[in-house]
């Protein structure tokens, strides 16, 4: 099975989706949706890193989106607004990654795949690490649920209850780090934070309760990924954005429900 692109490229998507989906929920929640969107492209810096210090890519995107994610989590209320921070960061990091793809030398690397992703291209070494991270990040949120949700909802609750909101927020920061160095081979830098927030919030109109909003985010997610790699494959379009194509599909037919619902 595993010797089939298509069969890897599947798995790989189902991967990520699953992953994303709960983390997804949290971003919309805690209205994150910036947030994800700049760690992601904080990722190309790591890309850089890793080709100039022959590592892996997953190393270099994780450490880097971690320092991108926890930099700005501390500076942020120290008197610097939260969209203010990540609108410098994000894009400096981009900009410096760019910059330094552009000094390797005698390493060809194709930005087009980093930055929408080239999931035909997934290969067993690869599902590991996407299957091994997205399994982490669901144990974590699944370990950490109940106060996550309770700091999510409430942080002065949370306190009341002996929770850390601040060490919830990192929490969450960990795993969005991950999901980034997952997916950046699914879908690229670029639309990371679309998987993250689209199946999410096409599955808020549909749910009455938390665990249910991610449950079906992850079917949404995971409908989204399947049915945009067919499409991709008998159109002959990129996989990636095909597959967000799909999730935004899917977002509009739930705001109609809803529409018509209300």
């Amino acid at each position: 099975m595993l010797d089939s692109f298509l069969a890897r490229a599947a798995l790989a998507g189902l991967g990520v989706a699953l992953a994303a989906a709960p983390l997804g929920c949290f971003v919309v929640w805690r209205r994150m949706a910036y947030f994800g969107d700049a760690t992601a492209h904080a990722s190309i810096l790591g890309v850089a890193l890793a080709l100039s210090f022959n590592m892996s890519v997953f190393t270099g995107v994780l450490v880097v989106a971690l320092i991108m994610a926890t930099t700005v989590s501390t500076l942020s209320g120290r008197g610097y607004a939260m969209d203010t921070l990540l609108g410098v960061m994000a894009h400096s990091a981009i900009a410096f990654g760019l910059v330094a793809v552009s000094f390797l030398e005698g390493v060809r690397i194709d930005l087009m795949a980093y930055l929408f992703g080239d999931i035909l291209a997934v290969g067993r070494t690869d599902l590991a690490v996407i299957w091994g991270g997205a399994l982490l990040v669901i144990a974590l949120v699944g370990w950490r649920w109940q106060k996550l949700l309770t700091a999510t909802v409430s942080p002065d609750l949370a306190y009341a209850n002996g929770i850390d909101p601040k060490r919830e927020q990192l929490v969450l920061t960990i795993a969005l780090a991950v999901v980034v160095a997952v997916a950046i081979k699914v879908v690229g830098v670029l639309l990371i934070a679309a998987l993250l927030v689209i199946p999410a919030a096409a599955a808020r109109p549909l749910s009455q309760t938390p665990e249910r909003m991610a449950a079906i985010a992850a079917v949404i997610g995971a409908l989204s990924a399947l049915g945009g790699l067919h499409l991709a494959y008998t159109f002959d379009t990129p996989a990636g954005p095909t597959m967000v194509c799909v999730a935004a599909v899917m977002f509009a037919l739930s705001s109609v429900v809803s529409l018509v619902r209300g």
